[in-house]
């Protein structure tokens, strides 16, 4: 007996030295292959980038896998114990390697042919994402082993199960536990239930096959089997058991929970990274990018840019159904191939696919792709502009009934309004909208579009557009610095300006003339021909020296006449800048976008440092010498932040007389001007921003181009700048006209498309929004401005109190030194005049 006990015992040291040679052996011979474990402290995650607007809404994410690190206190103790009962059920016993799990996972496949267990550990599958290659062979299992138990060694148990839950695929571009439960239940993984966990952790095995989008019975079958190995290690009792194997699988595909439409601005952020940190880093270092969108101005800018796109549409009339799917005698569709149908079909903005189902004398029934579970009804209101559109000058006749518009089996788009459901149809006019602040230059909202999903052309910033009458208080402005003052009267009288062989005629729109007219006067009434005038006296060249100042590129403007009336191309944002400028009293802000930029951790990166408005830091440093920092009194800070570096203050490139004027003609363009009481009273051409929102401190110019190709309204409420745009992207296609139609409002339909009809009526609703809860801001008189009264027809000064007379603005020293004659004895002078002839 004794005689067997040793030879049993010799044969046991025997294999267990070869064994151990063996493992020493196979060591060795992989050593130089395996990879340096304690890489892995370093390794970085491949985070998406994402990008948030100033207020921490999320506008956009970028990136090929979604991914959401979670650290372990964040993670629900249950949703722990689901992937430790179903993947490693020894995890916080062994040391790497399971050698009891190995054993038994041997059993099984012995005794049953099948291989029902890995043997595989959690620290083993971290293993293989990180440092292997999923190929199934002997020396990559052996290296999976070895690197295993050296991450025991230099890692907690904690840690490694934190990579392992972040790092895996759990199908749907889903790595990670918690972008699994983003994608698939739309949740945060503290707001889970446990059969929701149970799902998720038994998707490791084959994500694409037991998701629960791919396959709710799959899904089940492999929640329950998680289920089950929870009770059984005694992380639940029966009841959780029993209740969480009862509930449902429901389930559906959930994209990045963006909570604000900001798709234009979105897309110039991730440019700026790439420029900053490449594509690769861009995209997987999980950086937050903190742009300078503000939620409520940027949803305020979509409803606007929505809202008047669809209203100049429906001015034009309808372009048809988008296709006939059946027509009669053809069998009408079973209602489930219609769902189907229309979950195929994409939709823009807020317009949906719909299917007519009935047309009735003066309402249709249909099936929306945004409620497809019940039919809805568009009313005869919903219907009635549907004019049938002819080109964009004509339409046809108003419809009678609703079988003038649409036939049963049509495929539609649809949208909800105040009244209801209504008919639409996507517009085909161009439109962008931005938003800033005149103090550093911060894009609070940009629109470059009507669907971004339709067309990432963004207008708003790489359009190059005529401005038309936008320009001209640009022009006002180099008129104030050479002499002019708002009292200069200019004769408005029609020009005709030969050019060689050709002759030029301006004309204003409408072609009325009023004589010599007051430098106000002139702008609020948009003049043309005044412009063109005063580019004659002054010269193109001191005009584009002057919107060089106000930010222009030089090289794109015409040196012609034609600058006079708006020929210069530009896009929505650089003239923001300009109008930025009067706001700001004539200070050179620079406009952008990235507020801010943090790292994976919540380390902050990159700063935005803009150009400053700040005339209290200006004084400051012209009292102090050898000094790059000051810091204003908080009671007097003109400026957003303190303390100020001083190249960080936006210098003073027009002075502040010449903004406060120049504003002074833009609220003129707002108000209008004259006395009703002796019927010389007159609207500006933005009498609409008047009559919408009741502010005195309102500035801003309408602006249409030659045929009107292209209708704009650039202004300012209270310290919000903000431009409207809308054309056609095709440059030869013109606005058109809208004829009269009894069903709709004559104001905002009948007769041609400029910029008062066309591109206000977007500012106005983005301004009933934002602006009416703004502090009313009037540009403060610099100390160099005065006023004196003068007399409304000569602008020559007056002693007269009444309606004949107004007070003035000007710069000290250019006021008029001589008295109009009283207006009694102008009226005796024209009496006798008239009788002489």
């Amino acid at each position: 007996m004794m005689k067997w006990l040793k030879r049993l015992f010799f044969t046991f040291i025997l294999f267990t030295v070869l064994g151990i040679i063996t493992v020493a052996g196979i060591y060795y011979s992989v050593k130089n292959d395996l990879p340096d474990v304690a890489s892995i402290q370093n390794i970085k995650l491949q985070v998406p980038m994402k990008v948030y607007s100033i207020d921490g809404e999320l506008i956009s994410q970028f990136g090929e896998k979604r991914r959401i690190p979670l650290t372990i206190d964040k993670v629900p103790k249950q949703l722990i114990n689901a992937f430790i009962a179903t993947e490693d059920n020894r995890f916080y016993q062994h040391f790497g390697i399971d050698p009891i799990g190995i054993v038994r996972a041997a059993f099984v496949l012995i005794s049953t042919g099948r291989a029902k267990q890995g043997a595989s550990t959690i620290t083993q599958q971290v293993a293989r994402n990180f440092f292997l290659t999923r190929e199934k062979t002997f020396i990559r299992k052996i290296k999976e082993v070895f690197i295993a138990i050296e991450l025991e060694k230099i890692l907690s148990k904690d840690e490694i199960l934190m990579l392992y839950l972040n790092k895996i695929s759990l199908g749907h571009r889903a790595y990670g536990i918690g972008a699994a439960a983003q994608v698939y239940y739309g949740k945060t993984v503290q707001e889970l239930t446990l059969s929701e966990m149970a799902v998720i952790a038994g998707l490791p095995k084959a994500p694409s096959r037991l998701n629960p989008i791919y396959s709710p019975s799959n899904a089940k079958s492999r929640r329950n089997i998680v289920l089950r190995r929870m009770l059984e290690e005694n992380y639940i009792t029966e009841n959780e058991y029993n209740d969480a194997r009862d509930e449902p699988i429901i389930s559906q595909y959930h994209g990045a929970e963006i909570t604000l439409s900001a798709h234009y601005a979105a897309e110039m952020a991730r440019i700026k990274l790439i420029e900053l940190y490449g594509i690769d880093r861009s995209y997987h270092d999980g950086f937050n990018v903190y742009t300078t969108i503000n939620n409520k101005f940027q949803q305020a800018a979509n409803k606007a840019v929505i809202l008047n796109s669809h209203a100049y549409d429906e001015r034009h009339g309808y372009r048809g159904a988008k296709k006939s799917l059946w027509q009669a005698p053809e069998p009408v569709w079973e209602i489930s191939k219609i769902r189907d149908y229309l979950k195929k079909q994409a939709h823009f903005a807020d317009i949906y696919p719909a299917i007519v189902l009935k047309v009735n004398t003066q309402s249709i029934e249909i099936q929306s792709q945004q409620s497809p579970k019940k039919t809805q009804l568009i009313t005869w209101d919903g219907l009635k502009w549907a004019r049938p559109f002819i080109n964009d000058k004509r339409q046809g006749r108003a419809p009678k009934v609703a079988s003038d518009i649409v036939n049963t089996g049509d495929q539609i788009w649809v949208r909800q309004t105040e009244n209801g459901w209504a008919l639409s149809q996507y517009p085909e006019v161009g439109a962008a909208f931005v938003s800033l602040n005149p103090k550093d230059g911060a894009i609070t909202a940009m629109v470059g579009g009507f669907s971004y999903i339709q067309s990432k052309f963004n207008r708003a910033t790489q359009a190059q557009r005529q401005i038309g009458s936008t320009i001209k208080p640009f022009i006002y402005s180099t008129a104030l610095d050479n002499g002019y003052t708002l009292a200069t009267l200019i004769n408005d009288a029609p020009i005709n300006h030969w050019t060689g062989e050709t002759s030029w005629r301006p004309k204003n729109s409408p072609p009325v003339y009023d004589g010599p007219i007051r430098l106000r006067l002139a702008l609020g009434k948009s003049k043309n021909v005044v412009s063109v005038r005063l580019v004659q006296d002054l010269g193109v060249d001191k005009v584009i020296d002057q919107l060089a100042k106000f930010g222009f590129n030089r090289d794109k403007l015409p040196r012609s006449l034609s600058l006079a009336l708006g020929s210069a191309s530009t896009s929505p944002l650089e003239l923001a800048v300009g109008y930025a400028m009067i706001a700001n009293g004539g200070h050179k802000i620079e406009p952008y976008l990235i507020e801010r930029i943090e790292d994976a951790y919540g380390n902050i990166i990159y700063q935005a440092k803009p150009k400053i408005v700040c005339d209290d830091c200006a004084a400051l440093y012209q009292q102090m010498e050898n000094t790059d920092i000051v810091a204003p009194e908080s009671e007097s800070k003109t400026c957003a932040i303190s303390p100020v570096a001083k190249d960080q203050i936006a210098p003073q490139t027009i002075s502040p007389e010449n903004a406060f004027l120049v504003s002074q003609l833009l609220n003129t363009a707002i108000w209008g001007g004259g006395s009703w009481r002796d019927n010389t009273g007159w609207n500006g051409t933005g009498w609409r921003a008047m009559t919408t929102l009741n502010r005195h401190d309102i500035g801003g110019k309408t602006g249409t181009t030659n045929d009107s190709k292209d209708a704009w309204f650039a202004g300012y409420l209270s310290k919000i700048v903000a431009i409207s745009w809308v054309g056609f992207d095709n440059f030869n296609r013109n606005l058109g006209k809208a004829s009269w139609n009894s069903n709709l409002d004559k104001n905002q339909i009948s007769g041609g498309e400029f910029g008062a009809r066309t591109a206000l009526p977007a500012w106005n609703t983005f301004m009933l929004d934002v602006g009416l809860d703004q502090d009313e801001y009037m540009t403060p008189m610099p100390v160099d401005i005065g006023t004196v009264r003068i007399d409304r027809e000569t602008g020559l000064l007056s002693n007269e109190t009444d309606y004949h007379s107004r007070f003035e603005y000007f710069i000290k020293g250019t006021e008029p030194t001589d008295y109009a004659m009283p207006s009694a004895l102008r009226n005796d002078a024209n009496s006798e005049e008239n009788e002489i002839f």
